[in-house]
Order: C-alpha cells, then structure tokens, then sequence
C-alpha cells in the first residue's frame, strides 16, 4: 500500500478482516434494503439525492463502495461509474448485484490510498458518504487521493457522521442502561491519528449473527482537518451544510423520521450530527 507505515497496515488487515466477514450479513439486512432496490425503488436518502442534483451521464467514482449499493444507485440515475473497495468479498458481491439489477458498473478492489495507480480513469465527481472517512487512518493522504482521481472541473461529493457526533456516547453494559445514561464527551475530538479500537461480535445493522472478526480500528478527523487537507491537495470548497440528522441510530435515544434520518428527541437540544460539503479542482 502506498506511503503507510506498518501500523496503518496492521489497521487496514485488521478493518478488511472484519469488512469481509460482513459483507453477506449487510447484503441480506433489511437496513441496506436490497429488496427494494432490485424491485427499482430509490434507496438513496433524500438528502443524498437532493445535494448531488443531476448527474447523468457523468463519470463517478464511490471510494469505499462496500457492495455497490449506492454505487448502483448512482448507476440508475444516469451516472457512469466505477466503485472500489479493499474487500474482495464486498466486490465480488458489488458485481453480483450490478448484474441482479441489470445495470453497468463497474466495480475494482483495492486500497483507498492506491486508488490512483491501480484506476487510470478519472472522474467528474469522486462520491464519499456515511461511515467511509471513519475507517482511514491518513485523512490528508486521503484529500490527495481525492484530488488525483479527479478531473479539471470535477468534485468532491462529502455526506458524513459529524466528528463532534462521534466524540460523544450514551454509556451503559446493555441497550436498556443506555437508553436511559445521558449522552457524554467519551472520545478525544482531536485525536492525533491514533486509533479508536472497538470490539464487538455483531455488526452494526443489529442482525445478531455473531462474527468472530470482533475489532475494529475507526479514526476521529476533526473538521479543520479535513477541510485543511482538502484545501492544502489544491481543492477550492464550494458548498459546506451541517445537519442535525444522520443515516443511523448513532445512540440508543434517537428517532427516525419520515426522511429515514434520525435525530435528537423532541424537547432536547439539536446537535451536529452530520455534514456535507463539496470541493473543486481547478
């Protein structure tokens, strides 16, 4: 892998280890609604489809693609695109589904970090969103890989957790104790690049199929890092939100609503729980 030292090797073995095991969990979960996808309905959020606008017949490329969901939604509304992904598992099912779903895709495995040398392509719009930058351990190798997959005029697409969102957790040994544990500050905001080591034996769409991959390395990057790295790889920002939703339950306290979002419960303060932004090259 280009330019990682041997400790984010021993993060990314760890993290693909897990990432392969779940891959057929993910593809049967009711939470990615597969389903409903390959009987033709929009599995995209709203808010996904509302900030990329139109994009037929652009070139996309999805880093961190999991098994193509998105991707093939992308694929659906006009796009040409290509995902890449470190999981062999998540791309072999990536192109299972491509052809279940009768769409043109195409779908390459690799690390993120070598993304410029092993795809030649490059691209009107590079598409990151919810739970990808979390797993990277360099988020300034990151922005450059970013900037090099990108053609003159192309953009950055970036939907994610918000860094505040991921410093804080409602503690306790089980679901029930949570619900009810205030939300607290657990995890450093500025993390320096060291990892947060998570262990569990379930993954997180709540199927209880037990995998024995238990650990997990994730990376806080706060939002002058990113913003920082991004505009130091040569990328002028042109659109930034934050959101007071987000794509999953991250505590046991919040609700979903109508936009399949969640958020904080009636009566209690809002949050930062999401961002996006957008950048340009050139």
């Amino acid at each position: 892998m280009s330019g990682q030292t041997s400790q984010h090797q021993e993060t990314f073995a760890i993290n693909q280890a897990r990432w392969d095991e779940v891959v057929a969990i993910h593809v049967a979960s009711t939470d990615y609604q597969v389903r409903p996808f390959l009987a033709g309905e929009e599995t995209l959020l709203p808010i996904e489809a509302r900030e990329i606008g139109d994009i037929r017949g652009k070139s996309v490329v999805h880093l961190q693609c999991h098994f193509g969901l998105d991707t093939l939604n992308l694929a659906r509304r006009g796009a040409r695109v290509t995902g890449l992904d470190f999981s062999p598992q998540a791309v072999s099912a990536a192109r299972d589904l491509a052809a279940r779903a009768g769409l043109d895709a195409r779908f390459v495995e690799g690390n993120l970090y070598d993304a410029p040398q092993i795809i030649a392509e490059r691209f009107d719009l590079v598409y990151v969103t919810w739970g990808a930058i979390n797993w990277l351990p360099d988020i300034k190798g990151w922005a450059k890989v970013v900037a090099a997959m990108l053609k003159p005029g192309g953009e950055l697409y970036l939907l994610e957790a918000h860094p505040i969102a991921f410093a804080l957790d409602q503690l306790g040994e089980d679901k029930q104790q949570r619900l009810a544990a205030p939300l607290v500050p657990t995890y450093d905001y500025f993390q320096a690049g060291r990892p947060l080591v998570f262990d569990s034996d379930v993954t997180y769409t709540g199927d209880e199929t037990k995998v024995a991959n238990t650990r997990t390395h994730e990376f806080l990057h706060a939002i002058g890092d990113i913003l920082t790295g991004l505009l130091d790889a040569g990328l002028t920002l042109t659109y930034f939100a934050e959101h007071d939703s987000i794509a999953w339950a991250m505590w046991p306290k919040m609700i979903e609503g109508p936009d399949r979002m969640y958020r904080m419960p009636e009566g209690e303060p809002t949050l930062p729980l999401s961002f996006s932004l957008k950048v340009r090259k050139g």
